[in-house]
Parts: C-alpha cells; sequence; structure tokens
C-alpha cells in the first residue's frame, strides 16, 4: 500500500477545502444538471483535483465521484468522493458545505473524511480506529428520550413535489426539540457522530453523500439502519443515523409514518 487510506484521505480533502476555499471567494459559476440541480466550477476543480490523487496513489482502485469524472478498475476497493457537498448553499453563500471522501472494500467501509474548509472542521474515522474532530475524539450525544433530542434532514433537489419526506419531518418536528435542514448530507452525519445532532435521516442518497459520515456516526457510537432496522447499505434508498439512545423509539415513529399513504393528509 503506498499510502494509508486516512492520511491520504485527509490530505486529500483538505487540498480540495484550499481549491473550495479559493472559488467561495469568487462569483460562483453555476450551470445544471437538471431544472434545479446546481452545479459549479469548484464541484469540477475539486473533483478533478481528488481524483488525480487518488488515482496516483491508489491507481488500482475503483473510484465513484458525484461529477462523473471517476472510474471503474473492476478492483475490491472503491473511493466515493463528494467534492462539494452543499453545493446549493455554496452558490448562494451559505458556509454549509464539505468535502466527503471514503474508501470501503467490498462495501464495507474502511476510512472515511469529511472536511468544512469554510470553518476548518476535519470529521476524521478509521474503522476500529474510533471517529476525530481536529484529531480529537468525538463521541454521539448522550440525549436519550426522541422528546428532547435534535433532529436533521435533507430534501432533494429534483422530484421535490413527490418526496414523502415532509410527512416526516412535520411528525418529528412535532415530537422533538426540532429538526434542521442544513443542506449537506455528510455534515449532517458528521455532526451525528460529534453530538451535535441526535439523529439524521434521508431519501434517495447516493455513495457519496453518506460513506464519510456512516462510518463517522459508528466510528464515534452511533448507529446506522434502515427504517426497518436493517443494517445500512451504500446507495440504500434511505438512511437512519442516530445516537444509539434514541434509534428504536424514533425508528418506530418512522416506521409508522411509512405505513400511511403519503398523499393522505397528514395526521397524527
Amino acid at each position: 500500500m503506498s499510502k494509508d487510506y486516512l492520511e491520504a484521505a485527509i490530505e486529500i480533502a483538505q487540498h480540495a477545502g484550499g481549491i473550495l476555499r479559493e472559488e467561495f471567494a469568487r462569483p460562483p459559476e453555476i450551470s445544471y444538471k437538471g431544472d434545479v440541480d446546481l452545479v459549479t466550477q469548484a464541484d469540477k476543480r475539486s473533483e478533478a483535483a481528488i481524483v488525480a490523487r487518488l488515482t496516483k496513489y491508489f491507481p488500482e482502485h475503483s473510484i465513484a465521484a458525484e461529477e462523473g469524472t471517476g472510474h471503474e478498475s473492476g478492483s475490491e476497493f472503491c473511493w466515493h468522493v463528494d467534492p462539494l457537498d452543499g453545493t446549493t448553499n455554496f452558490a448562494h453563500g451559505y458556509p454549509c458545505f464539505s468535502v466527503s471522501i471514503a474508501v470501503a472494500q467490498r462495501g464495507a467501509l474502511l476510512a472515511g473524511v469529511v472536511y468544512n474548509p469554510f470553518y476548518d472542521e476535519l470529521f476524521a474515522a478509521a474503522r476500529g480506529a474510533g471517529a476525530t474532530l481536529n484529531g480529537k475524539r468525538i463521541y454521539v450525544s448522550k440525549v436519550d428520550a426522541l422528546a428532547t433530542s435534535l433532529l436533521c434532514t435533507g430534501f432533494p433537489v429534483h422530484k421535490r413535489q413527490a418526496t414523502p419526506n415532509i410527512h416526516y419531518y412535520w411528525d418529528f418536528t412535532l415530537r422533538s426539540h426540532g429538526v434542521r435542514r442544513d443542506g449537506s448530507a455528510a455534515l449532517d452525519l458528521a455532526s451525528v457522530a460529534a453530538g451535535r445532532f441526535d439523529g439524521f435521516w434521508e431519501f434517495g442518497l447516493k455513495t457519496w453523500d453518506t460513506a464519510a459520515g456512516v462510518l463517522l456516526v459508528e466510528e464515534a457510537g452511533g448507529k446506522v439502519t434502515d427504517f426497518a432496522g436493517e443494517p445500512y447499505r451504500l446507495g440504500g434508498p434511505m438512511v437512519f443515523a442516530t445516537n444509539g439512545l434514541i434509534h428504536e423509539e424514533a425508528r418506530v415513529v418512522a416506521l409508522e409514518i411509512s405505513h400511511r399513504d403519503p398523499s393522505a393528509p397528514l395526521r397524527r
């Protein structure tokens, strides 16, 4: 192995973060992948730098990257790269965005990094070695009741009228201290790992959105499943991550909501 996986992910994320800081200081060059799905020059520059370094350090590995510049090599190792998670925030000058990089072996996560370059916060984890924020160990919160928890979620940028998540948002808002929607799934998961949020759920995320964050939560002592309680798999239709203490209580609520007709009026 030419370079330690976590060491490489940290170095590359910090390098990409420097690019994002440069781009954040200038007017964004925005284009669209769909009606409302933004992509900026920052996404492209960051991804190019990440893919180039990963290819240099691990030439045999596959790379799955959001903007499509990765490659499939047939290797049992795959890097999952989001060069700018929170592009809409970035384009509007809202400093909630991150670089997310993780590596998995046959789907099992080995190392991951989520880096917010604006606040210089580097979340990192390696399987079996715990999770850190700027080098200091972090742990999930000790909140043990849904009623006193602070949650977070996200909404898709496409097919927004079809998403059932507004039902979950409404119900969980009434049952907790509140639900935040910050626009970066990677940072949301990192915040669960750091004990800032007690739980997170979202639908339709890609592997590069969740890979690093899921490992962070697990290594910080949390739990990640689907609403049925099955272990989360990369690229699954939904992800449900908590501090573990509120997991079953919140999961039962989520499962109850999922059994309702999404088109029916909202009700308790």
